[in-house]
């Protein structure tokens, strides 16, 4: 969001969806022709023997794709709390990244240690919550959690495409300039959301399902604008 060329990566509790949504990333982006799954053993991004036979990643890997005219470098770091030095060397190295919290457990502790990490080192964080296709997922509860959990600046994106007045809203309490903005003109200009985001004032968040593929695209599309 701003760079035409930056490196994005995916960190998550375990077992939370981080490589299904990478595959889903890479297949709608066209970088793969075929989606892989980890419990079918063939996921673009688990290279190696043990973490196919484990359905977890252990090392990071990096896969290259294009979304509009953004050229993205995606990093997948492993979930597992094992293996948190690995995931934690992939940071300094990052533009954004991607926090997958689970639709089903919702914002556990490994995921409020990652969204410090975060913190410490300044990367502005896109957060996607996962499998909100499963029974007894509530999107209202969810979002409420991680504004109380992690940042009241966690603010729901899944309309921001044609945003009503109280998407305008959300973003002014967060930020004295966008409420400038917003008693001034009535909305808030793209250009000082993007800003806002970059400059972690902002916590763009969307909800989906990265196996069923349910917003993704839309995810995908706010990570090129």
């Amino acid at each position: 969001m701003g760079l035409n060329k930056f490196v994005l990566g995916i960190l998550v509790h375990v077992d939370s969806g981080k490589t299904t949504l990478a595959e889903s990333i890479l297949y709608k982006s066209g970088t793969i022709r075929k989606i892989g799954r980890v419990d079918h053993k063939d996921a673009f991004l688990d290279h190696y023997d043990l973490e196919r036979s484990r359905g977890i990643t252990i090392f990071s890997k990096q896969a290259q794709l294009k979304i509009g005219d953004k050229e993205i470098c995606i990093l997948d770091t492993p979930g597992h709390v094992d293996f948190s030095a690995e995931m934690e060397r992939t940071l300094q190295v990052l533009d954004y990244a991607i926090l997958i919290v689970s639709g089903i457990d919702g914002v556990q502790g490994h995921t409020e240690t990652l969204w410090h990490l975060l913190g410490r080192y300044h990367i502005p964080v896109f957060l996607f919550v996962n499998k909100m296709d499963q029974p007894g997922t509530d999107k209202t509860v969810l979002l409420h959690e991680i504004q109380h959990k992690l940042d009241s600046s966690c603010i729901d994106f899944s309309d921001w495409r044609i945003p009503e007045q109280k998407f305008y809203e959300d973003l002014a309490v967060c930020d004295e300039g966008l409420m400038n903005d917003f008693l001034k003109y009535d909305k808030i200009k793209i250009e000082a959301v993007k800003s806002a985001v970059a400059e972690r004032r902002i916590f763009p968040c969307f909800f989906g399902s990265a196996l069923k593929q349910t917003g993704v695209s839309e995810f995908m599309e706010a990570l090129a604008y």
